[in-house]
């Protein structure tokens, strides 16, 4: 009986030891998952924001360049707002259909991407 009483002590603190590994797996997973997932997200802010910056001085210099063809400064930078509305139309247009759909697929296999 004192036997079936140690084997029983003894499975109980294995599947203690199970779960508590189950757990600490748990954890390591989910916080791989938040670092691979903010660190993506700080990337894409910052390529964001250096693409927005190169934009404008590109769009500036097109802008300029354009008044100077035109000889007249102001109707360049219409032109080039122009230029930055037909670009809008674009993107509300494609949006829906091409540009959503690959950022929401991208963002959904980053979540689950599994690690080999």
């Amino acid at each position: 009986m004192q036997e079936l009483k140690e084997k029983a002590s003894d499975l109980l603190e294995h599947a203690q030891d199970i779960a508590e590994t189950y757990y600490k797996l748990a954890v390591v997973n989910v916080t791989e998952k938040a670092s691979n997932i903010a660190s993506s997200t700080i990337t894409m802010v910052l390529s964001a924001i250096l693409g927005m910056l190169i934009m404008f001085f590109l769009g500036f210099a097109l802008c300029w360049w354009l008044g100077d063809l035109v000889e007249s400064r102001a109707l360049g930078f219409v032109l080039g707002a122009g230029f930055y509305i037909l670009l809008l139309v674009i993107v509300i247009v494609a949006g829906k259909n091409i540009i959503f759909p690959k950022i929401r697929n991208s963002i959904i296999r980053k979540v689950y991407e599994q690690q080999d």
